[in-house]
């Protein structure tokens, strides 16, 4: 077997311009509020979508133009969506608008979940860590099942006869 040279002159120069090279570090831009002074965070959780606004203020928490208690009736739903606010000792401190279309109760629970963690995020940088602890910046990426051609449902099949 022949012997391969490892060290060639090629080589040796892609690896030096490669080290040579400045590295640019790319650092995330500092998310500024909008014009009404509003931090954003989008959610989504099963096929529900959730704008959250987030501003300082007094603690007024709106879905939908209604009170969080008139939206979501489920004393879970109301606890989950306070529950990034809690991860960051923040319940009274800020005003919260959320617009929230699609699914159910329970996923739109989970996107304004979400969308508040990630407003929270952009609003202040050391939030992240407790929030990153608590779960609250996992996208839970769950969907439903397609249905199946030929199928009744996505794994429900029609009933078999053999006669």
């Amino acid at each position: 077997m022949a012997k391969m040279k490892t060290d060639s002159p090629a080589t040796n120069a892609v690896a030096e311009t490669a080290a040579a090279a400045p590295k640019t570090e790319t650092k995330p831009a500092k998310k500024e509020p909008d014009k009404g002074g509003y931090y954003w965070g989008t959610g989504r959780r099963k096929s529900s979508v959730a704008r959250v606004r987030i501003k300082p203020g007094g603690g007024k928490l709106l879905v939908n133009k209604k009170d969080i208690g008139e939206y979501f009736r489920r004393e879970q739903d109301k606890k989950a969506i306070m529950a990034p606010l809690k991860a960051v000792d923040a319940e009274k401190s800020f005003d919260i608008f959320v617009n929230v279309r699609g699914g159910g109760t329970s996923g739109q629970a989970g996107a304004v979940l979400l969308g508040i963690a990630r407003a929270l995020k952009n609003y202040n940088e050391d939030y992240i860590q407790m929030l990153r602890d608590s779960g609250h910046l996992t996208r839970d990426s769950r969907m439903v099942e397609r249905k199946k051609p030929g199928q009744r449902g996505a794994r429900r099949r029609f009933q078999f006869s053999k006669r």
